[in-house]
């Protein structure tokens, strides 16, 4: 019979009490309560494109690839205005509690720190779709004015300076990930003594066996109620 989540969350909570340096890696699944699609799951954005389509190569040489990756996110859900949900503000508490070192994510879509954890500790592995770059002249553009453009019927997107090409500031298949946040995410998650103990998913997973604490429910709903146990744990 499974443990109930209370029993389970109380476990994490003593976790973070007992640690000094606490690093919470994300995934797509954290932002799925957000209205966010993830890629490979039933249904997930790869269900409806073809990730071949979407390499970095293909999107320098062929401006068809590149229309069709425009087209890819504006119809996808992933240039959205989401909002963070129960999760990423559980994950905001921890910052404001004291207990974050920083948040490692591979997610583009800026949830956490619209949940009010500081730009400077989350550290995107994938980047971002917040804003495109030119690969030319290096000028970036924010969403905002790249959803207008889109919206206004555009399908093939140049830098409004030198017309160079414009591309998401995501990392593409076949693209290098950012080295200095690479870096970083790598020195502080060799330094922490919190990760990847605790693993909250509605999957399995590879390291399920190796987890202290394996949570099999959505993460706004366990999350929420780790910061429950830990509140009541720290008021005692």
């Amino acid at each position: 019979m499974a443990e109930r989540l209370d029993i389970l969350a109380g476990r994490v909570a003593e976790l973070i009490i007992g640690a000094e340096r606490v690093v919470v890696f994300t995934g797509a699944g954290i932002s799925t309560e957000s209205g966010i699609p993830d890629f490979r799951s039933p249904g997930g954005i790869w269900d409806r494109f073809d990730p071949d389509d979407f390499t970095y190569q293909k999107f320098i040489r062929n401006p068809a690839t590149r229309r069709k990756q425009w087209l890819m996110l504006r119809d996808s859900g992933l240039v959205t205005e989401a909002m963070p949900n129960p999760a990423h503000h559980a994950i905001a508490e921890l910052y404001k509690m004291g207990r974050l070192d920083c948040v490692i994510t591979q997610n583009i879509d800026n949830l956490h720190q619209k949940a009010g954890v500081p730009a400077d500790k989350v550290l995107e592995l994938h980047g971002t779709m917040q804003r495109a770059v030119c690969l030319d002249c290096g000028r970036r553009y924010p969403f905002a004015r790249i959803k207008l453009r889109l919206d206004r019927g555009e399908e093939l997107l140049d830098c409004e300076v030198c017309h160079g090409i414009l591309k998401p500031d995501a990392v593409l298949f076949g693209e290098s990930l950012p080295e200095a946040v690479l870096k970083e995410a790598s020195l502080r998650a060799t330094n922490c003594d919190l990760f990847k103990l605790v693993i909250i998913n509605l999957s399995s997973t590879h390291l399920d066996k190796k987890a202290v604490v394996l949570i099999r429910a959505k993460a706004g709903e366990a999350m929420s109620q780790v910061i429950a146990e830990l509140s009541q744990r720290l008021n005692r």
